[in-house]
């Protein structure tokens, strides 16, 4: 009599331990499963990432080498010739320069020069100057641009910021990702 209550006893608390602990985890087997299947599919994606480095590394390499190399040293000039030539071409007179030219080496591919300018002139030869600046060859955007009447209300004033970039030496970027990858 005594085996049957020791064996009873121990069935209750064997049962009442694996509701307690066993039961409520039951679903952890397939939450773990749906893990280890979302795991290896983030890991497989970054595998064939990696796997296209040397094609990465040649894509870099000839954005590098693509663009039109200024010395630094005639960036300001090239910049203020490129604005004169395009203000010129659209029949606007010389630009007046509001400012001086600022410098910005942020990037790790391009410097670029900012310049604030003033122009009087028509709308067709503001939109015509504004075309010719933002095609071909030239990195040259406009970044801030005001608008008002002349006092003969004939012509337009117009105050914009110009900013044009300019790849870094080709010869300091490759010092700089040799660096880079000795690190």
């Amino acid at each position: 009599m005594e085996r049957r209550l020791v064996v009873g006893v121990a069935v209750v608390v064997f049962l009442v331990l694996n509701a307690v602990f066993v039961w409520p985890h039951r679903s952890d087997w397939s939450d773990l499963s749906a893990r280890l299947d979302k795991a290896r599919t983030v890991l497989k994606n970054y595998q064939s990432v990696v796997a296209q480095t040397p094609t990465f590394r040649a894509q870099v390499k000839a954005l590098e080498n693509g663009g039109e190399s200024v010395p630094t040293e005639d960036m300001a000039i090239n910049f203020m010739r490129t604005i004169q030539s395009q203000a010129s071409a659209s029949g606007i007179g010389v630009p007046n320069t509001v400012s001086r030219q600022i410098t910005r080496t942020n990037d790790a591919f391009f410097v670029e020069q900012i310049q604030n300018i003033g122009v009087t002139a028509t709308d067709g030869q503001l939109v015509d100057f504004l075309y010719k600046l933002g095609s071909g060859a030239s990195m040259i955007r406009v970044r801030d641009l005001e608008l008002q009447p002349d006092p003969q209300r004939m012509k337009l004033n117009a105050n914009m910021k110009l900013v044009a970039s300019y790849q870094k030496n080709p010869a300091l970027l490759g010092t700089k990702n040799a660096t880079d990858n000795a690190k």
